[in-house]
């Protein structure tokens, strides 16, 4: 078990990151809001969470324990694989699952590609007693990392396409939350990859 990697940020792809540890590049898959938070060339520490298949090693990473602990609970749920995990982590912080859970908040996982109407109805039976209370009081808990201003559309273009939607279906959302990402820079703020692609999510639910 491979609890955290530690070492600066060889590379960065659209769904991974390279990082270099005793002179080893290991690549570790994450969320668009894990990704925001890392800039090549700098020190990182991202917990992880290995999963073995019998044709393959894959090493999932994560901006903190809690995440590292959510995607692994997730995955105790039937139907709820590595993949299906990190995409829910990748709409909502750990948080805002336990909120949605705890509030029974079907519209919430929904949101979510590859969870229907039923499924969403079972996740919440079968994670109720298993993600926990809320933990925080407000919205500051369920916030992720900002992205730089310069490359938030690359990366919510790339996290949509990873979620399975088609460049063409990604584009149509960039453009449709580019006036929000455009108000959070006039004020000042780095556009929020997580809060925009919830909101590119939404439109794409709507469309279809």
């Amino acid at each position: 078990m491979i609890a955290f990697v530690q070492g600066p940020v060889a590379a960065l792809a659209p769904g991974s990151a390279v990082v270099e540890v005793g002179g080893v590049g290991i690549v570790v898959q994450c969320t668009p809001g894990t990704l925001a938070g890392l800039r090549q060339g700098e020190p990182s520490r991202l917990a992880t969470s290995l999963v073995v298949r019998e044709d393959s090693l894959t090493l999932y990473g994560f901006a903190d324990e809690d995440e590292r602990q959510v995607f692994e609970l997730l995955q105790s749920a039937s139907g709820v694989g590595p993949r299906l995990a990190q995409a829910m982590l990748a709409v909502h912080t750990p948080e805002a699952l336990r909120r949605a859970v705890a509030a029974g908040d079907e519209k919430a996982l929904t949101a979510v590609p590859g969870i229907g109407k039923k499924g969403a109805q079972k996740l919440l039976l079968e994670l109720k007693d298993r993600l926990g209370e809320p933990r925080g009081t407000g919205a500051a808990a369920t916030t992720r990392p900002t992205a730089a201003a310069a490359g938030w559309r690359d990366q919510l273009h790339a996290a949509l396409v990873g979620l399975g939607y088609v460049p063409r279906e990604a584009d149509e959302a960039v453009a449709a939350v580019t006036p929000q990402a455009e108000a959070a820079a006039a004020e000042g703020a780095a556009p929020a990859v997580s809060q925009l692609l919830r909101a590119a999510l939404q439109t794409l639910n709507r469309t279809r």
